[in-house]
């Protein structure tokens, strides 16, 4: 009798053990799907997001430069104006100022590599310093804040001045 008894609770361990292997192969399997379905959503709306802080950008043409200013309502100067695209579209921190911008761990691009959402920079201070830093949105040009007296605009990095003054190029998202 106690051989059966043995015998019968071994077969139902073994069974219990096996049941256990397949479920946590089924989960492991289904949760892996699931990881790469979010990943692949996940690249989908950062680009997303990157086309939503161009088309803000755009959007904002004409709003007058304003050392200090953060928002719509006060203007922008040229790193605030980079600041609210990313907070506001993207949900994207970066650094407050041109020059931490520069500092800043992300990528460094350089310049046939610019994609759409890169900040671009300048020196332009006479002291050959970065001082300034616009948005690329592709085909050579950028939206940026100037300078006092001046507002919101499109220039191209072909133009002689900026041409002259890029200095290099940060890349604070990662679509494209």
């Amino acid at each position: 009798m106690r051989r059966v008894y043995f015998t019968a609770t071994f077969i139902m361990f073994k069974s219990f053990y096996w049941l256990v292997i397949l479920s946590l192969s089924l989960v492991i399997s289904s949760a892996s799907a699931t990881l790469q379905s979010r990943v692949t959503f996940s690249a989908a709306l950062k680009e997303t997001s990157i086309d939503n802080v161009i088309d803000r950008a755009h959007e904002l043409l004409g709003t007058p430069y304003k050392w200090g200013g953060n928002s719509v309502e006060q203007g922008f100067d040229c790193s605030s104006f980079l600041v609210y695209l990313f907070k506001t579209e993207a949900n994207i921190q970066i650094p407050r100022t041109t020059a931490a911008m520069h500092r800043s761990t992300a990528t460094t691009i350089k310049r046939n590599a610019l994609k759409p959402g890169d900040a671009v920079f300048f020196k332009g201070n006479g002291r050959g310093q970065v001082s300034h830093v616009g948005l690329y949105i592709g085909e050579g040009k950028f939206i940026h804040s100037p300078r006092t007296g001046k507002n919101v605009r499109i220039d191209s990095l072909s133009n002689s001045y900026w041409n002259k003054n890029y200095t290099t190029a940060k890349r604070f998202h990662s679509a494209g």
